[in-house]
């Protein structure tokens, strides 16, 4: 059998190729650093009315768009077989676009024949994909309208109108709503509700409860539920509305539910679910009762109050609050009513053991969130209406995952934690995994 050998000429040409990529690669990584360069040499700016990236973009744009043209006619510029191919180039017409790095100016390609449609910067487009991002990018940092504005002027000098920035940030509402919509798991191991308190205005601006739902599913990953706004005065019929909500999108059947107590809240939980443990969040607990103590006890009451709730059962626990009353009861009856009241919901967590204790005691595991929360929405002030709150909050969850725009992150140890529970809980849990 004779050996197939290669033609040496093809070898030369394949090293030529590859040599010219790997230049070709060479060139695009010390761009940068050349327009870097240039600019501190010559005292230019990057960006800015004669920046280089403004006639980087330029050429790219324009490129692409005589690159769309040859493609639509079937021949480049200068080819002889565009003649008599019944459409030919026909000048060009003048366009600005609205991109990252300022306002472009285009010289824009055109047809005799009216027929091209270009792809890269459609007909009748102000702006190139990106720039709404960026805009929805500072509006999810808690900027206002007007100060996007003054931020694109200053930094980019553009004069972009408040409705061109409302119009790019009202597509955020349509992808919100299809949020809040979209479907759930049947089962959640753990649900949790808090809520953050924001500033809203009704007429006059006014503190505002916003309530977040989070749940664990079965695999363990921590993901956003839904959001409402509340009037701070939620009652049972409120709350039935909203987890209702929450059952119609999927939810059948939840393991525990957590949260702090809220008026009809863990009544309204087991009315939608019924087979769920309700456990009131301990920290909440402990935080509500000390407002009925004098400060200087606090430290004291809170030491004492912790060897309750980190008892190594219900009776222990029951024995050691029989102490704490005995010592603080005449003093402070109303911090002994506040556990009295909650005792059924408070004790449920403490008949599971520490795995399963750390993850449903308190619903802490929201905190990370409220406080991201809480930066984007503090330099705001208020938000002029509900939606727009939403979309804002909305924005802090999706920004923080893109591809998971819902799931928070993952539950820690969770094998050990789902494996107990299984044990607790039984089919409710093997059947759905």
């Amino acid at each position: 059998m004779g050996i197939k050998r290669g033609n040496p000429r093809e070898g030369a040409d394949n090293v030529q190729t590859g040599a010219e990529l790997a230049r070709q690669a060479e060139l695009d990584r010390e761009m940068p650093e050349q327009l870097v360069a240039r600019a501190r040499t010559e005292g230019l700016n990057l960006v800015g009315e004669n920046g280089l990236l403004k006639g980087l973009v330029k050429l790219v744009l324009e490129g692409a768009l005589e690159a769309e043209l040859s493609e639509h006619l079937g021949y480049e510029r200068g080819d002889r077989a565009g003649a008599g191919s019944g459409n030919s180039r026909n000048g060009t017409s003048k366009k600005t676009v609205l991109t990252d790095v300022g306002p472009v100016d285009l010289e824009v390609p055109r047809d005799r024949a009216g027929s091209f449609e270009p792809q890269i910067v459609p007909k009748h487009t102000r702006r190139v994909e990106g720039f709404d991002e960026a805009i929805v990018s500072l509006y999810a940092k808690g900027l206002t309208t007007g100060e996007i504005q003054a931020h694109l002027a200053e930094i980019y000098g553009m004069e972009v109108s408040r409705d061109l920035i409302s119009r790019a940030t009202d597509k955020v509402a349509i992808e919100l709503d299809a949020w809040r919509q979209r479907p759930l798991d049947r089962v959640y191991a753990v649900v949790m509700i808090d809520a953050i308190v924001i500033k809203i205005r009704d007429g006059a601006v006014a503190n505002r409860p916003v309530y977040i739902a989070v749940g664990i599913s079965l695999e363990g990953e921590r993901d956003v539920l839904g959001m409402w706004v509340g009037s701070g005065g939620e009652g049972a019929k409120t709350w039935m509305t909203w987890l209702a909500e929450l059952k119609n999108r999927g939810i059948q059947d939840v393991l525990i539910a957590c949260c702090d107590g809220l008026k009809g809240l863990p009544e309204s939980i087991q009315n939608i679910w019924p087979l769920a443990d309700v456990q009131l969040c301990v920290v909440h607990m402990v935080r509500a009762s000390l407002r009925f103590a004098s400060t200087k006890d606090w430290s004291v009451l809170a030491k004492e109050l912790r060897q309750v709730y980190t008892a190594v059962n219900a009776d222990a626990a029951e024995a050691r609050f029989a102490e704490f009353e005995a010592e603080w009861g005449d003093r402070y009856p109303a911090l002994i009513a506040t556990w009295h009241r909650s005792w059924e919901h408070f004790v449920v967590f403490l008949r599971f053991p520490p795995e399963i204790r750390k993850v449903v005691y308190t619903t802490n595991m929201i905190e990370s969130l409220n406080s991201r929360f809480r930066q984007a929405t503090r330099r705001r002030g208020h938000f002029p209406t509900e939606e727009a709150a939403l979309k804002v909050l909305y924005l802090v969850i999706r920004d923080r995952r893109p591809n998971q725009p819902n799931v928070t992150g993952q539950t820690r140890n969770w094998k050990t934690a789902i494996n107990t529970l299984a044990g607790f809980y039984g089919d409710r849990v093997t059947d759905n995994q």
